[in-house]
């Protein structure tokens, strides 16, 4: 296939079907973003059996000790380290259960590294620094399903025996042929023609959403429908840590918040409480 052809192909660069967005009225921007965004979900929703693949391989992973790196880019990469860094929180798990990883290190949070995301070897370098092992998976996040540091790193991770996925946008992408559980969530051109940190981003962060969110219930960091693993780092969680030990222990709230306090967790202070 020439060049060409596979630009042509690039749906996340394909022009975007609205014109002269900037003789545009402002209510008129918003209601055609906000039609952009409606169709997020329905491709999210064609790709939930490819979700639903990767999960299920990577739940007996992490049961047996594995953790779930993410290699991104730009908007995608920001996606993944947000991901990670509101698990330990949420769910009380530790920062090494979940690693979000970004081409370019930390500072590319913030601000644009420029050339980091075209080093196919950096990746793995990076991996290797955090003693990757077979019960790991790594799950690359690439709008386009191009970008070199992500696939090369996928790519090293299958050869070494390691679990890949993949988020994309495109169809039939590089890093879809390259990871072993490729999710494609398809939302067509942008609103602004290549801006990924639109629809695709929208898609990416739903996907992410699932992903753990799933994975942290099958590893019992949830009961019912609450957080009871939750950190209690400040006033509000505490409150909604008390009104859990009220609802599930049928107990007045100053012994809930007494059991909270004592115990650090919701979860902790229901087990002992049920002991009695």
């Amino acid at each position: 296939m020439s060049e060409k052809n596979k630009f042509t192909l690039s749906i996340t660069e394909s022009p975007s079907r609205f014109k002269n967005l900037e003789k545009m009225e402002v209510a008129d921007l918003i209601r055609s973003i906000n039609e952009e965004d409606a169709k997020v979900h329905l491709a999210v929703r064609k790709a939930l059996p490819q979700i639903e693949k990767l999960i299920e391989r990577v739940v007996g992973r992490m049961k047996q000790g594995g953790r779930v790196f993410y290699l991104g880019a730009g908007t995608s990469g920001r996606l993944g380290v947000l991901d990670a860094s509101e698990l330990p929180p949420t769910f009380g798990v530790p920062d090494t259960l979940v690693i979000g990883l970004i081409a370019g290190g930390d500072v590319a949070l913030r601000k644009a590294v420029e050339n980091a995301e075209d080093d196919p070897e950096m990746a793995w370098q990076e991996l290797r620094e955090r003693d990757i092992n077979q019960l790991d998976t790594v799950i690359g996040i690439a709008a386009s399903g191009t970008t070199p540091y992500v696939i090369g790193g996928i790519r090293k991770a299958r050869e070494n025996g390691l679990l890949t996925g993949c988020i994309t946008c495109n169809p039939g992408s590089e890093i879809a042929k390259v990871a072993e559980c490729p999710i494609e969530a398809i939302v067509g051109p942008e609103f602004i023609t290549g801006s990924t940190r639109l629809k695709a981003g929208t898609a990416q962060k739903m996907i992410l959403n699932m992903i753990t969110t799933t994975l942290m219930i099958k590893l019992g960091k949830v009961k019912g429908n609450k957080m009871v693993n939750m950190q209690l780092n400040n006033q509000k969680l505490i409150d909604r840590g008390t009104r859990m030990l009220m609802e599930e222990l049928k107990i007045d709230r100053e012994t809930a918040r007494d059991l909270l306090i004592r115990y650090g967790s919701v979860k902790k202070a229901m087990d002992e409480y049920q002991k009695r």
